[in-house]
């Protein structure tokens, strides 16, 4: 009996600490949940360089915490191209709401998620653009859930970007903490980290382990992870993110 308390005091005490990042979040406010969806923000953020004032071919990537109370958990990520002398970008993604769930269509590169400001987390220009773009598209093309979305652990829209990162020689990204769904690999346990710089091993996107470079060491309990970057310091929390320097924006 007194076993059987420990082990459940154990994993309440684990729930607690995965917990505490997000709960505060909400009670402090901080993750927008007032507002319909299509009253909220959408506009951009100028971060983006204006297609009619560059010709050279564009690849970023972004994130945005995610809509409503979800944003205390994590983040929406998506992809945005702009080919050589194109006059506008596509942005690739998984929208829960669609079937298929991938979305290549054109749009405003940088604009707000529903009422969250995006940060960008890559930037590839000119020639390094060029050649990752018609390999996004076919990677965006071949992704093997499209037809299926679920929250938690995966697969949903961060689990699509961290595909078409692997899929695509050359294209590394240091996608968030706090990116749910980032650690459910397809087909196996193991695989590259999103940055190209380490592995990761991962059940299901439930339970894993993140070594690498430039991300770090990242553990994941239940799909939320927390860990160390030792490249830039700081701290990672789930719900939370960063704590200490901002993270690399990797690019060509």
């Amino acid at each position: 009996m007194k076993t059987f308390l420990r082990g459940l005091l154990s994993l309440v005490a684990l729930l607690a600490l995965l917990l505490a990042g997000p709960v505060w979040l909400l009670a402090s406010n901080q993750v927008v949940t007032d507002g319909h969806w299509s009253s909220l923000d959408r506009s951009s953020a100028g971060i983006a360089p204006d297609p009619a004032e560059i010709s050279e071919a564009v690849v970023q990537v972004y994130s945005a915490r995610a809509y409503n109370w979800r944003g205390a958990f994590g983040e929406h990520i998506w992809i945005a191209t702009k080919a050589e002398n194109a006059n506008s970008y596509r942005l690739h993604q998984v929208l829960s709401w669609r079937r298929p769930t991938v979305v290549s269509s054109i749009d405003t590169p940088d604009r707000a998620w529903f009422g969250n400001s995006p940060t960008l987390l890559a930037d590839y220009r000119g020639d390094d653009a060029a050649q990752l773009i018609p390999q996004i598209e076919t990677a965006a093309a071949d992704y093997p859930q499209a037809e299926l979305y679920r929250v938690w652990p995966g697969p949903n829209s961060n689990s699509f970007i961290a595909w078409v990162i692997r899929e695509v020689p050359g294209f590394e990204v240091t996608l968030p903490v706090t990116a749910i769904g980032k650690d459910y690999i397809f087909n196996g346990v193991f695989a590259a980290a999103p940055s190209g710089t380490g592995y990761q091993l991962s059940l299901g996107g439930v339970v894993g382990l993140m070594v690498a470079l430039e991300e770090g060491i990242e553990l994941n309990l239940l799909g939320l992870s927390f860990g160390i970057d030792f490249m830039r310091p700081a701290l990672k929390l789930p719900g939370i993110g960063r704590l200490g320097m901002p993270a690399k924006v990797i690019g060509g």
